[in-house]
């Protein structure tokens, strides 16, 4: 209940038991930001190791890189395991495993074996681009003869790594639970396990509401960040053996948004829009950008000190962030409208499937004479445009679509 005596749309969902729209609108929006994400990587100004690279490149492709790579699996994280408390409250121990295993250890094994082929073909179709021509239908034959060179990289080199992590932060995080209940109960009972999740409650709320909340926040992630490999957040695709720090930050980001689930105004607390935070995301976002150039410059006499101002920004930078989407999604997408449901229904789907998209779309519009900007909303629009027409016609209704989101719904196109 908030100070005017009204009931937040918190605590109206929690009674209803309810799902909150806007937390499904923030997740469609850190899938579909991915998709832009990885449309960007062929127009910037330097080779990053992209399956291709255009000939209109803009610097501006590198900060867009740095800043949203800082903060939207973050915010994925935390909504997944806000998400994954109320569907374990709902549907006991035994249903919750069951539809982690179905709804992400199908998708990653199944999703690997067809989408990573078609991935490596738009490789193999940029490195024919940049020789002179390539062909679409050799490329996608490549790409799936990349299979016999199995077991060897088996479950990795794709953007499906974040199933993975999701499904070891969810088992780390039900290990936790299950000693710390265990622990409690025979040390005070009934009594100590009510005594303890009460504080546990009490504790969250202090962390979403005080101004100490966010540094709090900050340290502990800039040490793990301090730890990768490169500035900034790694990408833990290459090897199943875990990224320690990556899932350090990950699991985190999980482990609060489940301990928001259990307190029923703490998300909206935690994601409220001040003046304090946006003056922090604009100084935090200046300052990353002004100091990651460094990372380049061994030799600079200030290194050190430049990448401990860069991790403690960077991270500033990835939790104003993370607050400030919840409370403008909050703020504009509390009521249920049906678009933002049906984008919320094929954000996951989307996400699945937009990389090879993505990068034949960036592979035959790289000789193009455009702009790049114009590039990369041709290439963003398309893909999701194409994503979303695939999870209408071959996924809402279908099997599939069950596997997905849990259940199956009626489709928007009708072909008579």
């Amino acid at each position: 209940m908030n100070s005017e005596g009204r009931v937040s749309p918190e605590t109206k969902s929690t009674i209803a038991g309810a799902r909150l729209d806007y937390l499904d609108a923030t997740r469609a929006f850190a899938l579909l930001l991915g998709v832009v994400f990885h449309a960007s990587l062929s127009f910037s100004p330097f080779f990053i190791g992209w399956a291709v690279q255009d000939v209109s490149t803009s610097p501006w492709v590198m900060d867009f890189f740095l800043v949203s790579h800082s903060f939207r699996m973050e915010l994925f994280f935390l909504l997944a395991g806000f998400f994954s408390h109320g569907l374990l409250r709902r549907q006991g121990l035994g249903a919750f495993l069951h539809s982690r295993a179905v709804r992400l250890g199908v998708p990653f094994v199944a999703g690997w074996f067809l989408l990573r082929p078609l991935l490596m073909s738009g490789w193999i179709m940029g490195a024919a681009s940049l020789r002179g021509d390539y062909h679409f239908w050799a490329g996608i034959r490549a790409g799936f003869a990349t299979l016999k060179q199995l077991p060897a990289g088996i479950f990795t080199g794709s953007h499906l790594w974040f199933l993975y992590y999701l499904l070891l932060v969810t088992g780390l995080l039900l290990v936790v639970r299950f000693g710390a209940i265990t622990a409690t109960r025979a040390i005070g009972g009934e009594v100590g396990m009510n005594r303890w999740r009460s504080r546990l409650d009490a504790c969250t709320g202090w962390l979403a509401r005080s101004p100490w909340g966010l540094p709090l926040l900050v340290l502990p992630t800039a040490a793990a960040v301090w730890q990768m490999r490169f500035w900034g957040m790694d990408t833990p695709d290459q090897s199943l053996r875990p990224h320690l720090p990556v899932l350090a930050v990950y699991g985190g980001f999980f482990f609060l948004g489940w301990f928001f689930a259990r307190h029923a105004d703490a998300i909206a607390a935690f994601g409220r829009i001040t003046v304090m935070r946006m003056l922090l995301l604009a100084g935090s976002i200046v300052a990353t950008l002004k100091l990651a150039g460094i990372q380049a410059d061994p030799g600079h006499p200030h290194f050190t000190a430049a990448h401990i101002a860069f991790v403690l920004s960077y991270t500033t930078m990835m939790w104003t962030l993370v607050m400030l989407t919840l409370g403008v999604f909050r703020k504009f997408c509390a009521q249920p409208r049906p678009v933002v449901r049906y984008l919320a229904d094929s954000s996951y789907w989307m996400y699945l499937v937009h990389l090879p998209l993505v990068v034949w779309l960036q592979v035959a519009a790289a000789e193009w004479p455009w702009h790049w900007s114009l590039k990369l909303a041709l290439v963003s629009i398309a893909t999701i445009a194409i994503a979303l027409l695939t999870y209408d016609l071959f996924v809402r209704s279908t099997i599939i679509g069950h596997v997905l989101n849990g259940r199956r719904r009626a489709r928007a196109v009708v072909i008579r």
